[in-house]
């Protein structure tokens, strides 16, 4: 006679597997969304931190702020908007404060906006010193 043997998985074996993609898929997930926004959080820190250098420029090449305009105005340039730069209010012959706003799926970002003025003062306007500080104190 000649014997069978069975190959493959059981129902048993294929749902323990099943449920431990589904254990980690609940764990791994919401680390990985919180690291894809502070990973857009740094860039959005890194281009306020260019805008404000172009400004800068601007002054020392004018001895005034007035007449400049963002060289960009979202975050990435070329692709779907998670960040969008603007200047708050009016820029002076003196005095200017770049702002950068979370928008779509970097929305719910825990720190808020962020913001560079011309004296260099970083602020968040929402979150605390420990996940959000990036050189300044925390906004109002």
């Amino acid at each position: 006679m000649m014997k069978f043997r069975s190959r493959g998985f059981t129902l048993i074996e294929l749902m323990i597997v099943v449920a431990i993609i589904g254990i980690l898929a609940v764990i791994v997930y919401p680390t990985y969304t919180r690291q894809v926004q502070k990973s857009r959080r740094a860039q959005a820190k890194a281009d306020l931190t260019e805008l404000s250098q172009q400004l800068e420029r601007q002054f020392t090449a004018n001895r005034d702020y007035t007449g400049y305009t963002l060289a960009f105005t979202q975050s990435p340039r070329e692709a779907n908007s998670t960040v969008a730069y603007t200047i708050a209010g009016a820029i002076t012959a003196r005095d200017y404060v770049l702002t950068a706003t979370a928008t779509g799926p970097q929305a719910t970002d825990l720190c808020g906006d962020l913001t560079l003025d011309n004296t260099g003062v970083k602020t968040h306007s929402a979150g605390d010193d420990n996940n959000c500080s990036w050189g300044g104190a925390p906004g109002p």
